[in-house]
C-alpha cells in the first residue's frame, strides 16, 4: 500500500479550509494552488502578473522541497490568472523557472481569487523516485 504525506505550510487558512499545501502520495507530490503569499501574510509584487508569478513558483519550490521534489521534477502546472492580456509576463516568469524542464501547462483566466490583490495562482504535480 502506497504512503500518503501530508505536508502544510503553517499557513492559518489550511486548518479552516481542510487542505493540505502539499501532498505526497508514492512517486507523486501534489502542490495546491499557490500564490505570492509571503511568510509574513503580505502580497509580493503588487499590481505585476509576473512578480506574483515568480514568488509563487519560489513558494511552489519550498513546498517541493519539504517533500523531497524539486522543481525539475514537475510535470504538470496549472495557472490561474485574473487577467489573460498579462499572459506574457506570466509565461515568461514560468519559463525562467521551468526552462530546462518543462512540464505541461495550461494558463486560464478566473474571474477573482481569494484576494482581489492576487492576480496569480499556480498549482503544480511532480513525479520522483521513491525513497
Amino acid at each position: 500500500m502506497t504512503s500518503i504525506e501530508r505536508l502544510g505550510s503553517g499557513a492559518p487558512w489550511e486548518a479552516v479550509a481542510g487542505y493540505s499545501r502539499t501532498v505526497r502520495v508514492g512517486e507523486r507530490v501534489l502542490v495546491a494552488g499557490t500564490t505570492a503569499t509571503l511568510p509574513d501574510g503580505e502580497i509580493a509584487g503588487l499590481g505585476d502578473a509576473g512578480a506574483q508569478a515568480r514568488q509563487a513558483i519560489e513558494n511552489i519550490g519550498a513546498a517541493l522541497e519539504r517533500a523531497g521534489a524539486s522543481l525539475a521534477d514537475v510535470v504538470r502546472t496549472r495557472i490561474y490568472v485574473t487577467d489573460i492580456s498579462r499572459w506574457e509576463d506570466v509565461a515568461r516568469a514560468h519559463g525562467e523557472a521551468f526552462g530546462a524542464h518543462p512540464p505541461v501547462t495550461s494558463m486560464v483566466q478566473v474571474s477573482a481569487l481569494i484576494d482581489p490583490r492576487i492576480l496569480v495562482e499556480i498549482e503544480a504535480e511532480a513525479v520522483v523516485a521513491s525513497t
